[in-house]
C-alpha cells in the first residue's frame, strides 16, 4: 500500500496513512466526534510520540494501557476523548494481533467479496455498520481493494461520485464537498425534527 491520501490535509499525516494500512484504519477509528482531518492526522501524531515512523499493532496492542492514555492525551491531544480513544485503539490492535497476525491488510487481502469485507471490517472492535462501510468504500475508490461486489457493499459510500465520507476526499475541494453534504444532513434532520 502506497498511494497519495488527503485525509489529514497534512503532508507526512498523509504519506503514513498513505502507505500504512494500520494508520489509515486507526484513522477511520478515530473518525468521529472531532473533525475528520484531526482524526485521520491522529496515527501521525501517535507515531511521533512512540517515537516511530509507522505504527506497529504488536507494539501498540501491549502497550501499558495507563500510558498509552497518556501519550494520546498529551497537548494537543489526539483526540476530544483521548483515554476512551486510546483504549478503542488497543483494542483494535489486540484484535489484529489475536485475528490476523498484526497484519491490518489481512483483513482485506484475498478476500473475494464485498460482502465478506464488510463482514470482517465491521468484526473490528470500533467499527459499526457506517464505519465499516466507508473504509470499505475508501478501499476501493482510493486504495485499490476492490473485490466482487464492493460498491455494493458499502452502500451509498460505494457510489461513484458521490461526496458523502473520507472515502471521497482527494484534496480540499473534495473535503469541503464532502463537509458541504454533512451539513446539509444535519439540517435536513434538524427540519425533521423542529
Amino acid at each position: 500500500m502506497d498511494v497519495n491520501l488527503h485525509l489529514a490535509q497534512q503532508p507526512e499525516a498523509d504519506a503514513l496513512l498513505g502507505r500504512s494500512p494500520l494508520a489509515a484504519l486507526v484513522g477511520m477509528l478515530l473518525d468521529q466526534q472531532v473533525p475528520m482531518e484531526w482524526a485521520f492526522a491522529g496515527p501521525y501524531t501517535i507515531a511521533q510520540r512512540l517515537g516511530a515512523d509507522d505504527l506497529d499493532a504488536h507494539e501498540i496492542a501491549v502497550y501499558d494501557p495507563e500510558a498509552f492514555a497518556a501519550l494520546l492525551s498529551e497537548k494537543p491531544a489526539v483526540h476530544r476523548y483521548p483515554g476512551s480513544m486510546a483504549k478503542r485503539v488497543q483494542q483494535l490492535c489486540q484484535y489484529l494481533v489475536e485475528h490476523y497476525d498484526g497484519r491490518p491488510e489481512a483483513v482485506w487481502e484475498g478476500v473475494d467479496s464485498g460482502r465478506e469485507l464488510l463482514r470482517r471490517l465491521n468484526e473490528l472492535p470500533g467499527f459499526g455498520k457506517q464505519k465499516a462501510q466507508i473504509f470499505l468504500a475508501l478501499l476501493g475508490k482510493q486504495l485499490g481493494v476492490r473485490p466482487s461486489g464492493w460498491r455494493e457493499a458499502a452502500g451509498e459510500y460505494g457510489e461513484q461520485g458521490s461526496h458523502r465520507s473520507a472515502a471521497d476526499i482527494t484534496g480540499p475541494e473534495s473535503l469541503a464537498r464532502v463537509r458541504a453534504h454533512k451539513q446539509e444532513l444535519k439540517a435536513a434532520a434538524k427540519r425533521a425534527r423542529g
